[in-house]
C-alpha cells in the first residue's frame, strides 16, 4: 500500500522571523571572525573606505566649480543679451498720450499699431530662439504679451516687485521653474526682468536644459571616474597587500607546525628583502630550538632514568637497613635512654626515607607518562572518610580537630580511588601541619556534572601569589619553618599530578591570617570535560566579610593543576559556588 506523501509543515511568521535573526547573526560571526583574522581584508577595507571619502570630497569639489562655471558664463550672458534688447525695445515703448496720437495716425492710414506687439516681435525675432520674452504694460489693460507659450506665472512675484520697484532699465535675475501652456514639460530656467518707460515691464526668459544636461552628464563622469578609481586603489591595494600577507602567512603556518611539534618544518627563502631575511631568521630560530629541545629531551630523559634507577637501587640496602633498624627498635627497651633514644629517630628517619623515596618512584611514573588510573565508580564520601581516619593519629598528636560537612545522598564518581585518597592525606596533612591546632573543615559537594572536596584550616595562610606555587617540587612558604611532621615536599606536586590524571583541578586559596583552602574538583564521568565546581574556592565567611567591608569579590587566577581549557579565565563566584571557566 503506497504511503501518502506528507505534507510540508508550514512555518509561522514568528518562526521565519527567528530564522531570518539566526541566519543574520551567523553571517555577522563570519564576518566578524573574517575582519578579525585576515589583515589582508582590513588593509583593502580601509583602503576603500578611504579612497571612498577622498574620491566623494574631490568629486563634490569638481562637480560645484563646474557647475558653478557654466551657471556663470550663462548668467553673464543671459545678462549681456538682456541689457542689449532692453535698449532696443526702449525705443519701441512709448508713454500712453504718444501710443494714442501714433494709433490716430495710423488709423487715418488704415494700419493699427501696437508698441507691445512691435516690442515683444522685435525681441523674439533677435532671440534666435534661445529665449522666450514677457512683457507687461500696467497702465493699460490686455497689454500684456509672452512669446514661446511661456506661462507668464512663470515669472516669480518677488521678482516682478524688484523689478516695479527699480529705477529704469535696471537688471534683476531670478532662478525659476519655466512652465509652458501646452504640452510641453516644466524646466528650470532664469528670468532677467526691467522696467522700460514707466509702465512697462520686460523678462527674458532664458531656459537651462542645456546646462542641466551637461551638469547632468558632468556628475555621471565624475562618479563612473570615482567608482572606477576607489576600485582601482582597491585592487592596488589587494595586490599590495597580498605580496606581504602571503609570506606571513606561510610564516604562520609554520609556526603552528612548528608549535604542533613537527620540528622539521622551515620556510623558503626567496630574494633578500626584509622578507627573505625574516625567513632566514625564522629557520635559524627553528634549528636552534629543535637542538634546544633535542637536548632537554636527552637530559630529561636521563635525569628520570636517574631518578628512577637510583631509587630502585636504594631499595635493596633500604630494606636491609629496614630490617635492622626493625630489630634495634623492638628492643631499645633493653639499651640505655641514649641508645634507645637513637633507636627511635633512626626509625623515624627510615620511615620518612622510604616515604620519599615512594614518592621519587611516582613523580619518575608522571615523568615517563607511565601513569595510569584504575577506575571504579566509588562513593566519594567513603572515600573522604578513609584519608581522614588515616589522617587523625597525626590530628591527635597536633591537637586538632576535623569538622566533617558531607551530604546525606551518596555522591558517586568514577575516580581512583587509590590516587584520590593519597590527594585527600597530603591535602590533610598539610592543613595539619599549618593549621597551628585550629579545627580544619572537610566539605564534600556535587551537581550533576562534578563532584568537590575542600579542604580548610584556619593557620597562617598564603601571601599573594603563593596559590600557584604551593604545588611546585619541594616548595616551601618559609624556608625558615622546620617541618613538624617529616614531609618530604612533594605530596602537593604529586596530588596536582594525580588531579590532572583525572582531568580535574587542584586549586589554593590562602590570605594571612585567614587561614587557607584547597579544592579539589573531579568530572563524575571519567574523561568528561570539567566545566565548573560545585564548591567555592574562597571560604564563604571570608567572602561575605569582603562583601561587607565594600571589596568586590576577587578574580582568581588558576592555581597550577588547572585543566587547559580552564587556564584563559576564571572567575570565583562565592554566592552561586561556581567556577566558571571557558
Amino acid at each position: 500500500m503506497p504511503v501518502p506523501a506528507r505534507k510540508p509543515r508550514r512555518r509561522t511568521p514568528g518562526q521565519i522571523a527567528r530564522g531570518v535573526r539566526r541566519r543574520t547573526r551567523r553571517l555577522a560571526g563570519r564576518l566578524r571572525r573574517a575582519w578579525r583574522r585576515s589583515l589582508q581584508l582590513r588593509v583593502v577595507t580601509s583602503t576603500l573606505v578611504l579612497s571612498m571619502a577622498v574620491v566623494a570630497v574631490l568629486g563634490v569639489f569638481l562637480y560645484q566649480s563646474i557647475s558653478a562655471s557654466v551657471l556663470t558664463s550663462s548668467e553673464v550672458a543671459a545678462v549681456e543679451e538682456s541689457r542689449a534688447n532692453v535698449a532696443t525695445a526702449s525705443g519701441y515703448l512709448t508713454q500712453p498720450a504718444d501710443v494714442t496720437d501714433n494709433a490716430q495716425d495710423a488709423t487715418a492710414q488704415g494700419q493699427t499699431v501696437n508698441p507691445v506687439d512691435a516690442a515683444a516681435k522685435a525681441l523674439t525675432d533677435r532671440s534666435g530662439g534661445r529665449y522666450d520674452v514677457v512683457v507687461f504694460n500696467e497702465g493699460s489693460v490686455g497689454e500684456g504679451r509672452a512669446s514661446g507659450q511661456v506661462d507668464w506665472s512663470s515669472i516669480p512675484v518677488s521678482l516682478r516687485e524688484k523689478v516695479q520697484g527699480s529705477e529704469e532699465q535696471s537688471l534683476w535675475k531670478a532662478f525659476t521653474t519655466i512652465r509652458y501652456i501646452g504640452a510641453k514639460q516644466p524646466e528650470s530656467g532664469m528670468v532677467v526682468g526691467a522696467r522700460v518707460n514707466g509702465t512697462y515691464e520686460i523678462y527674458h526668459v532664458f531656459p537651462l536644459g542645456d546646462e542641466e544636461k551637461t551638469l547632468l552628464t558632468v556628475q555621471q563622469m565624475v562618479f563612473g571616474a570615482g567608482a572606477a578609481l576607489v576600485l582601482l586603489l582597491a585592487g592596488v591595494a589587494s595586490l599590495v597587500t597580498r605580496q606581504v600577507v602571503t609570506p606571513v602567512r606561510l610564516a604562520r603556518q609554520a609556526a603552528e607546525r612548528l608549535a604542533a611539534g613537527r620540528l622539521e618544518e622551515r620556510l623558503k627563502v626567496r630574494g633578500e628583502d626584509d622578507l627573505a631575511r625574516l625567513a632566514t631568521s625564522f629557520n635559524e630560530m627553528a634549528s636552534n630550538l629543535a637542538l634546544k629541545i633535542h637536548q632537554l629531551e636527552e637530559l630529561s630523559q636521563v635525569q628520570r632514568q636517574f631518578v628512577s634507577d637510583v631509587s630502585h637501587e636504594l631499595r635493596t640496602p633500604l630494606t636491609t637497613v629496614r630490617m635492622a633498624a626493625d630489630l634495634l627498635y623492638e628492643g631499645r627497651d633493653d639499651f640505655d635512654p641514649a641508645s634507645a633514644r637513637a633507636a627511635e629517630l633512626m626509625q623515624n628517619q627510615l620511615e620518612r626515607f622510604e616515604s620519599m623515596l615512594a614518592d621519587l618512584l611516582e613523580i619518575s611514573r608522571y615523568d615517563a607518562g607511565a601513569a595510569t588510573l584504575d577506575l571504579d565508580p566509588v562513593d566519594m564520601r567513603d572515600v573522604v572518610l578513609r584519608a581522614v581516619g588515616d589522617s587523625e593519629t597525626l590530628a591527635e598528636r597536633q591537637a586538632t580537630r576535623f569538622e566533617l560537612r558531607l551530604p546525606n545522598e551518596p555522591c558517586m564518581a568514577e575516580v581512583d580511588s587509590r590516587r584520590v585518597e593519597r590527594i585527600l592525606r597530603n591535602l590533610l596533612f598539610n592543613a595539619i601541619e599549618h593549621g597551628e591546632g585550629k579545627d580544619i573543615v572537610v566539605t564534600l559537594g556535587a551537581d550533576r556534572d562534578a563532584v568537590a572536596v575542600a579542604v580548610r584550616d584556619h593557620g597562617v595562610g598564603l601571601k599573594p601569589g603563593e596559590e600557584t606555587m604551593v604545588f611546585d617540587r619541594f616548595w616551601r612558604a618559609d624556608p625558615s619553618r622546620a617541618r613538624t611532621i617529616g614531609g618530604t615536599g612533594l605530596g602537593l606536586a604529586i596530588s596536582r599530578e594525580d588531579a590532572m590524571l583525572h582531568g580535574g583541578w587542584l586549586q589554593a586559596w590562602g590570605a594571612p591570617g585567614e587561614g587557607s583552602q584547597f579544592r579539589l574538583s573531579l568530572p563524575r564521568v571519567a574523561g568528561a570535560p570539567l566545566r565548573g565546581s560545585p564548591l567555592p574556592l574562597v571560604p564563604p565567611e571570608v567572602e561575605m566579610r569582603r562583601t561587607w567591608r565594600g571589596h568586590a569579590t576577587p578574580v582568581l587566577t588558576p592555581a597550577a593543576g588547572v585543566a587547559p581549557e580552564a587556564a584563559p579565565r576564571a572567575r570565583e563566584n562565592a554566592e552561586a559556588g561556581a567556577f566558571d571557566a571557558e
